[in-house]
């Protein structure tokens, strides 16, 4: 890995925008902060335009479970894609050398595999529908499932993968990780303030329209 020192040595302190330690001039770092910008911004527009227009369902032949699998593939291949950019921006960018110890690497695997956890088992908990906003396309789920690891966040999914974030800035040992990292939390944060009530209502809705069938009959 390279240090701060030897990258400064290399590309002078007048070429590191924001300090020694985060490299704005390197456009891998844009195109990094890009991609975690905009992939829940994508999933939130396209979700709602599944639920205001049914547009996904049209397009896989009136099938809303084949429109919820196409949104997951496009997510989780979009996340693919993040997660690669997210390397590629790290590895341009110099290393600080406090981090770059084996304590701080053993710190990162724990957090890393502790943050894994969390998505495998949130995915494994709701299925792809539930994963993959299938509340969007009317595939409801009959219950809110409170077991493991939701018993622990209501969000699983989202922190899990912000600790898997900042788990691998720490690995490499990068200040630029980390910065990413928190751009992480921030995005997963504004997208929960548009996505929970909208599930929420959603789900009301539902309950609301079984509570009118049952007086009807």
């Amino acid at each position: 890995m390279e240090t701060v020192k030897e990258y400064i040595a290399k590309v002078g302190t007048e070429d590191c925008v924001l300090t020694p330690y985060i490299d704005l001039s390197q456009k891998s770092l844009l195109i990094s902060a890009a991609s975690i910008l905009f992939n829940p911004t994508f999933w939130n527009i396209v979700a709602r335009l599944e639920y205001k227009t049914h547009i996904l369902t049209k397009i896989a032949f009136g099938k809303p479970y084949f429109g919820c699998y196409l949104l997951a593939v496009t997510i989780f291949s979009l996340g693919i894609l993040r997660d690669y950019l997210y390397e590629q921006a790290l590895r341009a960018q110099p290393t600080l050398a406090v981090l770059d110890t084996d304590i701080v690497k053993g710190v990162a695997a724990a957090i890393f595999i502790y943050g894994n956890v969390l998505v495998v088992s949130s995915m494994w908990a709701l299925g792809v529908t539930g994963t993959y906003l299938g509340d969007y396309f009317g595939i409801l789920m009959e219950s809110r499932v409170t077991g493991f690891p939701f018993n622990i966040t209501d969000n699983p999914m989202y922190w899990g993968s912000s600790l898997s974030f900042l788990a691998t800035a720490l690995w490499f040992a990068k200040p630029a990780g980390i910065a990413l990292s928190v751009l992480v939390v921030v995005m997963y944060t504004i997208a929960l303030k548009f996505e929970e009530p909208f599930t929420a209502e959603i789900y009301a809705k539902r309950d609301r329209e079984r509570a009118e069938g049952k007086k009807d009959n």
